[in-house]
């Protein structure tokens, strides 16, 4: 019975980290920061930034929108895989075999 306590008191604090991270947010930017994305870290766009310079080219526009919502969604994700693999390990028993 102790171990199921142990279970769910893990998945208790992973989803408590879940909840926590949506408030938490990655930036990325252009080299020349003519744009900037912000993401939490479970992976919704909050913010997009853009310079008026890059309104005259589309082309460019849509590059830097793939190149900075991918950068800065890939960082999140990054974190946030980490942060739940570092709660979950916290709170697992040691049950032979298993990877944590």
């Amino acid at each position: 019975m102790k171990m199921l306590g142990q279970l769910q008191e893990s998945q208790k604090k992973v989803e408590e980290a879940k909840n926590r991270m949506a408030g938490e947010y990655i930036t990325e930017a252009t080299s020349d920061n003519l744009l900037s994305a912000k993401v939490s870290k479970n992976g919704r766009v909050k913010e997009i930034t853009i310079n008026d310079e890059l309104l005259e080219d589309k082309e460019q526009l849509v590059d830097y929108l793939i190149l900075t919502l991918n950068k800065a969604l890939d960082k999140a994700q990054t974190e946030f895989d980490a942060e739940i693999e570092s709660v979950a390990k916290s709170g697992m028993p040691n049950i032979p075999g298993m990877p944590f």
